[in-house]
């Protein structure tokens, strides 16, 4: 790594961040997000910005979340890494957000290598790829089918109990991996401090009955710094097959939409076929992909 700089920026250099070249359209992505200067890291080699990394929260949190914006120039794996492994942050999460169809670009593919092999070699272990959603008016609104009924409901440990129904068997890669690491009452602890963690209001929480009362599952209508969005659906496992969780998403467009929304962010696992065909018949389009990381401890350096 010889001449090899490495910096954090503030408000003077803030401008080196944007001197990359941008195959993955990073910058389209993250037009709305706001970054505090400091969060973001470059490094240089012969003054030449050859990787950046972007660290986000909310504006409120002392420290940050995840690493949601990585780019490594084409062989400067190892600067990436260090970018990475010297960041006096160690966030358990990192998001590689790709473009739609990002395989079938050479140059685009071989972006999402390069910032794959540095956060793996900086000891961050793949995890799930997902699709991400954004639901806007020009759409049009999903039909509500109408078969269950939606209430607010301030008992945390309602939804608690539910969550640990959901999460006995699911196909979400992130409760899985909760479950594996301290079964599904962590799982079930984790989803309601996100939930807690939106700045959106408590009582826009829905819990979602037959007709006759019995609980079917949940959803999460909530809004985060960049706005509206699909916080969580759920169905318990007994009531899955009948299609409820398309009912969940129709009902939480339509109370977004109520308060006002101009658009709905949303994502899910690529695997979790149902759930991706759900947003497609609500008229979600995919508008990015995303490759989850979760940092390995035992991982050490990561080479």
């Amino acid at each position: 790594m010889t001449g090899l700089v490495i910096r954090a920026l503030d408000d003077s250099s803030a401008h080196l961040f944007h001197t990359m070249p941008d195959p993955l359209a990073l910058g389209e992505r993250h037009r709305h997000t706001r970054y505090r200067p400091d969060w973001q890291r470059v490094a240089l080699r012969e003054g030449r910005v050859v990787a950046r990394a972007a660290w986000w929260a909310r504006p409120e949190d002392p420290e940050p979340l995840v690493i949601n914006w990585l780019d490594v120039a084409e062989g400067e794996e190892e600067a990436g890494a260090a970018l990475l492994r010297t960041a006096p942050w160690r966030t358990p999460e990192l998001e590689l957000d790709l473009p739609p169809g990002w395989r079938d670009d050479p140059r685009r593919r071989a972006a999402a290598g390069t910032g794959a092999a540095a956060a793996r070699r900086a000891g961050y272990t793949p995890l799930v790829e997902r699709f991400t959603y954004r639901w806007t008016p020009d759409r049009g609104l999903p039909e509500r089918p109408g078969r269950l009924v939606f209430t607010a409901e301030p008992d945390d440990s309602v939804f608690y109990d539910l969550l640990c129904r959901i999460h006995s068997a699911t196909l979400d890669a992130h409760a899985r991996r909760a479950v594996e690491r301290g079964g599904v009452d962590r799982a079930a602890r984790e989803e309601l401090d996100f939930f807690h963690w939106f700045p959106s209001p408590r009582d826009w929480w829905r819990l979602a009955r037959t007709p006759a009362g019995e609980p079917v599952g949940i959803h999460i209508p909530a809004r985060n710094p960049a706005g509206p969005c699909v916080g969580f659906i759920g169905v318990v496992p007994e009531h899955r097959g009948h299609g409820y969780a398309y009912d969940l998403l129709a009902d939480c467009t339509h109370f977004l939409a109520g308060q006002g929304a101009h658009f709905i962010a949303a994502a899910t696992d690529q695997g979790n076929f149902p759930m991706a065909a759900h947003f497609t018949a609500a008229r979600y389009p995919v508008v990015r992909e995303r490759v989850s990381y979760w940092a390995d401890p035992a991982a050490g350096d990561g080479r």
